[in-house]
């Protein structure tokens, strides 16, 4: 699927000062323009740097049917469906309405740290169900469970699952998956700062946090990549190097929403159980910026 080839950006949700802490439609209609215009080839609604664990049910169909307004088919749209209750994450998918999506994004069930097997049957069940192919997320920080490389080479054998998102950060697990994977499966980095090393082994691009706050510097760096220019990508990764710590520092998306903040586009309001950037956070942010 070439139109998922290079950027994805995974969107926040800007919300309105506390205590409403309400979703801010026409801030994230702000943003929606600032990134397309910045040039990121698709988008990731409600993935998990969307704070989708505290996002309603309604809040969610409303957020992705401006979304769906807004952009106009301007870009393609990846929409994030996940959990830890297989048969909840199924009627799920049955009850949203997937018209103009091109993909499901769906992470790994978190907590309760299921076996390979059990991960497998997770995701195939999801698969067989699914309107829309299914793009695996791994990212054991957050689950406590890693997709090994033997469990991702079994799924991508499924006809409707397409491509992983890797963010393990095991260089050497995403070597293996690249080594023996399907030549149509997509190999997505999920790590903003190792993005350009996946890339010079298979990967097709990346899902990133960033690219909210640079989309232009960001997709050009995976451009470069791609077209096998790794110097010129290499020198706006490095842009990269001192900010990016900062935006996990106080856990994600704090420190991408205080970035977006400083730049105007949207305001830094997180819902509990996370807190703004404190001050500290915020001015180094800013001096970066």
């Amino acid at each position: 699927m070439d139109k998922l080839r290079g950027t994805g950006v995974a969107l926040v949700t800007p919300f309105t000062p506390a205590p409403d802490h309400a979703v801010d439609y026409a801030a994230l209609r702000r943003l929606l323009d600032f990134v397309i215009e910045g040039g990121v080839e698709y988008l990731v609604i409600n993935g998990t740097t969307a704070e989708s664990p505290t996002i309603t049910t309604a809040e969610k169909a409303e957020i992705l049917r401006v979304v769906k307004e807004h952009v106009a088919g301007r870009v393609p749209l990846v929409y994030g469906i996940g959990g830890n209750d297989t048969a909840g994450t199924e009627a799920t998918i049955h009850s949203t309405d997937l018209s103009g999506v091109t993909a499901i994004l769906s992470a790994s069930p978190y907590y309760n740290k299921p076996s390979q097997r059990g991960i497998i049957a997770h995701y195939e069940r999801l698969a067989d169900a699914s309107p829309l192919p299914i793009i695996l997320y791994n990212v054991p920080g957050r689950t406590a469970s890693n997709l090994t490389a033997a469990t991702t080479l079994h799924l991508a054998q499924h006809p409707n699952i397409i491509g992983i998102k890797e963010a393990s950060g095991n260089l050497e697990q995403c070597q293996q998956i690249a080594a023996a994977k399907p030549a149509d499966f997509l190999l997505i980095s999920g790590d903003d700062m190792m993005t350009t090393s996946l890339v010079s082994f298979g990967a097709v691009g990346v899902i990133s946090v960033l690219a909210n706050v640079f989309p232009r510097p960001f997709s050009d760096m995976v451009r470069h990549a791609l077209a096998g220019k790794f110097q010129e990508a290499s020198k706006l990764l490095f842009s990269f190097v001192d900010l990016n710590p900062l935006m996990y520092e106080e856990s994600n998306p704090v420190g991408v929403k205080a970035a977006l903040e400083a730049l105007g586009v949207c305001s830094g309001e997180v819902r509990l159980p996370l807190l703004v950037a404190s001050e500290g956070l915020m001015d180094r942010v800013k001096k970066l910026l």
